[in-house]
């Protein structure tokens, strides 16, 4: 295997409830997840020197250099692994940056499997974001960033902690539309700007959905305490869920993560493609994109060309 591609699918926090913050400053968050059919890419190609090279519509600001994460992810990786640091990294940026829609940590993960694929390396994630690499090695996903061990799963999941418990769940395709009013905001600003920091979780137990429908009205009793905080910052995001909210078919609009991006969710993907059509021709100047949110497990695995 000489060059491999992987998918680094957007994350969508459908609900995201702060519930206390440790002695450390790092917030505790119980969290539901689903991933989108579209992202990011990652390509590995065999090469002497660890490299990275970045392109596409969204690579404008983008650093290719260590301090994006997909370098220090892979750079992690060979150390755990007690490899020499090689590989030619091409990410190809197609999701806005800075919002909250998980694209550096999706991108890390993606790195790692083209890492692991391309090396022939194997591993297992275990508990606490720990990824276990066999031989008494391992590489703490939750340390590159507090996305990156949901992300590396890319499964419809309750997240806790400060991310590194993620526990799969069972939730039905959900039909949606994603938009960005393309404005960056600062996780680090919203969570300072947010009033309480100790907030109920979500309940005990995630219902078995028998459909769409009910899935989302069970989603719209849920939260995202930082949306307050993010639409006090960046009043676009007002607008974005206004014009979400107005589309036909839509059940229910929130926005993910620290924002700035937002989703509505339909009960058809017919529905929400026909939603995307129409926001693209009232707001062109918005991000946006279309598809069932659910398990990416399968896309995420490593392409051989």
């Amino acid at each position: 295997m000489t060059r491999v591609s992987v998918l680094a699918p957007a994350k969508v926090n459908l609900s995201l409830h702060v519930t206390g913050r440790r002695s450390d400053g790092y917030h505790l968050l119980d969290t539901l997840v689903a991933f989108a059919p579209f992202g990011d890419s990652v390509e590995l190609a065999a090469a002497a020197e660890l490299t990275l090279a970045v392109d596409g519509p969204e690579a404008a600001g983008v650093p290719a250099d260590r301090s994006n994460l997909v370098m220090r992810a892979a750079s992690a990786l060979c150390a755990a692994m007690g490899a020499p640091e090689q590989g030619a990294l091409h990410l190809t940026k197609c999701l806005p940056p800075a919002s909250g829609i998980g694209g550096g940590s999706s991108d890390a993960a993606a790195a790692l499997r083209a890492m692991m694929a391309l090396h022939g390396w194997r591993a297992e994630v275990g508990l606490d974001g720990v990824l276990d690499l066999g031989g008494g090695k391992c590489l703490n996903l939750a340390a590159l960033g507090a996305d990156v061990p949901m992300c590396f799963d890319a499964g419809p999941a309750r997240v806790r902690g400060i991310g590194e418990d993620v526990a799969a769940v069972s939730l039905p395709a959900l039909p949606a539309l994603l938009v960005n009013p393309r404005v960056e905001v600062s996780t680090p600003q919203i969570f300072k700007a947010l009033a309480t920091k100790d907030n109920p979780p979500m309940p005990a137990d995630i219902p078995a959905f028998e459909g769409v429908v009910e899935c989302i009205e069970w989603l719209a009793s849920q939260r995202n305490d930082l949306e307050a905080p993010a639409r006090a910052l960046a009043p676009e995001i007002d607008e974005a869920l206004a014009a979400l909210r107005t589309l036909d078919g839509c059940r229910l609009a929130r926005m993910s993560g620290s924002g700035a991006t937002c989703f509505a969710l339909f009960e058809t993907l017919p529905e929400a493609k026909a939603a995307l059509a129409a926001i693209q021709s009232s707001h062109p100047e918005w991000w946006a994109a279309a598809g069932a949110l659910g398990d990416q497990r399968a896309a995420v695995l490593p392409v051989e060309y």
